[in-house]
């Protein structure tokens, strides 16, 4: 199977010449020499394993009144998306850039990120309209006129997908959900552990979706809609968990389904087929086996950028041995010290 990874890369380094841009030159006259100025600089890029070009984002940090569209926009602390372009296949993996994007904007503390885009690209517009991005103003240039679309990162929608990357903690509960190593990673690529290759994170669309679904015999029923989830890892070494047992993640509950929620082998393959490791065979399977079954789809909204150990989620956080850690309710205090201790970007995390 096809693997691809992003990459910072300088664009004096990216061939400007590759077939990737063609459409790019055609659409924006100014776009090579645009390009040639920008040399110094860098921008994400997605390479396939044969190392042709699948993916483009150019991110540029601005705190200036936005001037060139009509309305203006007003100074703030924003990410332009300079430059996006992505060769879709059916793998969702313009949600992995969009994900990229909401990274790098929190990580350089914006409030605002803006895109520019044609009307025509309606698919690129329907994703981003998907994540809380607003039409706000127009660009007109000597290349036609585009859509103005902004998000404001910190403004409350209301509606899960609209407000990510954020995780609103008052009136939801927090859980921790182990999961198998076998599967972790595949599921959420950006919480990749030091010791494992980042080429077991294949190109399909469980790794790219920020919307991830986990099936599991155990009862997921207590899950709701806005609770927090917090991913813990099980030990690759049976016998090693106190030391390599992890927490990595932090995601948000979009829905939860049972076996009897399905009426059939095709709705459960509806619901999960794009966003969880199993195949649609897989799947099949586990429907007609008649064993228990449940589902929950989360928005993957951040990495911890430290992986908290279950030595320490023991004697720090103070989280009891027993029952097991399969799915298990946390208390406010203790997610704020795992979130703390994971060094969860605090800008996130909104009451």
């Amino acid at each position: 199977m096809m693997t691809e990874i992003i990459n910072v890369k300088k664009f004096e380094d990216i061939n400007l010449g590759d077939p990737f841009f063609d459409s790019l030159k055609s659409q924006y006259k100014e776009f090579e020499d645009w390009f040639q100025r920008k040399s110094k600089e860098n921008a994400y890029v997605i390479n396939s394993d044969d190392g042709s070009l699948t993916g483009f984002v150019y991110l540029k940090f601005e705190d200036e009144e936005v001037t060139d569209i009509e309305p203006a926009l007003a100074a703030a602390r924003r990410i332009k998306v300079g430059t996006l372009k992505i060769d879709a296949h059916g793998t969702k993996l313009g949600e992995r850039v969009i994900k990229k994007i909401f990274d790098h904007a929190l990580a350089e503390q914006a409030t605002e990120i803006y895109v520019t885009v044609f009307s025509e690209h309606k698919g690129l517009i329907r994703l981003f309209e998907k994540y809380g991005f607003q039409k706000k103003a127009e660009k007109k240039t000597q290349n036609g006129t585009e859509e103005v679309l902004v998000r404001d990162i910190f403004h409350i929608k209301g509606e899960i997908s609209k407000d990510y990357p954020l995780v609103k903690t008052k009136g939801n509960k927090k859980y921790l959900l182990a999961i198998y190593p076998e599967y972790h990673t595949k599921l959420f690529p950006d919480s990749i552990l030091n010791n494992e290759h980042p080429e077991i994170i294949e190109d399909v669309s469980y790794t790219n979706t920020i919307h991830k679904v986990y099936i599991a015999k155990l009862a997921l029923t207590r899950l709701k809609t806005g609770d927090i989830v917090v991913i813990y890892r099980t030990t690759d070494i049976p016998g090693r968990a106190r030391f390599r047992s992890v927490v990595t993640s932090a995601c948000v509950v979009e829905d939860v389904k049972g076996r009897r929620d399905f009426r059939n082998a095709d709705e459960l393959v509806a619901f999960a087929l794009p966003h969880s490791v199993f195949s649609e065979a897989e799947l099949r399977a586990n429907f007609a086996g008649g064993d228990p079954l449940y589902a929950v789809k989360m928005t993957y909204n951040a990495a911890f950028r430290k992986r908290t150990i279950r030595g320490t989620l023991l004697d720090d956080v103070g989280i009891s041995e027993h029952p097991r850690w399969d799915l298990r309710q946390l208390s406010d205090e203790q997610f704020r010290k795992i979130a703390e201790l994971g060094k969860l970007n605090e800008n996130i995390i909104v009451d």
